[in-house]
């Protein structure tokens, strides 16, 4: 049996989001999960990305730190992206947006079990209405 590594494991989830492969999330995402403290799902979660890509088609993230302590994982991420579309009731301003994101996860049998995630909405918002 090898052993799971949290880091590579992050990676590759990075590389699919990245790539915008929603469609892998399974090899990532328990079927049913806890998201920002509610009973969620996977399927949820891929809404949740697709709704995102549709409206900031060149959305990126980008890991800055990661910390691991057993199976919870604490990563601090930077987002970049430029609206073409209204997103989160903003109309696009044909400017890129660069926001900070703090997620905790909490992986159990080699996928993520809870995802929880917080973003500086006030920056965003700022950088959204241009």
């Amino acid at each position: 049996m090898t052993e799971f590594n949290v880091r590579d494991f992050y990676a590759r989830y990075m590389e699919a989001l990245n790539a915008h492969e929603f469609d892998r999330m399974d090899e990532f995402v328990h079927d049913e999960i806890v998201l920002h403290s509610q009973p969620s799902s996977r399927d949820a979660v891929v809404a949740q990305l697709y709704s995102i890509t549709d409206a900031v088609p060149d959305f990126h993230w980008e890991t800055l730190d990661i910390a691991i302590n057993g199976e919870v994982v604490a990563v601090r991420a930077t987002n970049t992206g430029t609206p073409v579309k209204e997103w989160l009731g903003v109309p696009p301003s044909g400017k890129p947006i660069n926001i900070e994101e703090y997620a905790i996860y909490t992986i159990r049998d080699g996928k993520f079990l809870h995802m929880s995630a917080v973003h500086d909405a006030e920056t965003m918002r700022r950088q959204l209405i241009g």
